[in-house]
């Protein structure tokens, strides 16, 4: 495990900001699991809160869309090298 990581803090404050600004699109690389955490359609909720409707996790061996940029892919074996889940 990583000692000083800020996963709680990027999933919670920062997510929450970051959908009440409007960004449409929050990833975390969460170094911990190793995975991306993929935010998108932010909202705000009922009691005030702010949050995204939709979480997608993607996992190191796998290539993602950059969203807006549909000619674009990021292949995650590149970000989290195989000796980071040994």
């Amino acid at each position: 495990m990583i000692p000083n990581s800020t996963l709680k803090y990027d999933r919670i404050t920062k997510l929450s900001l970051y959908a009440e600004s409007g960004i449409a699109d929050y990833w975390i690389f969460n170094l911990v699991e190793p995975q991306l955490e993929m935010h998108s359609e932010p909202y705000q909720k009922q009691r005030g809160g702010f949050d995204y409707r939709v979480k997608r996790v993607v996992l190191p061996n796998e290539v993602v869309v950059i969203p807006g940029f549909p000619e674009l892919s990021l292949d995650l074996s590149a970000v989290f090298p195989a000796q980071m889940g040994e």
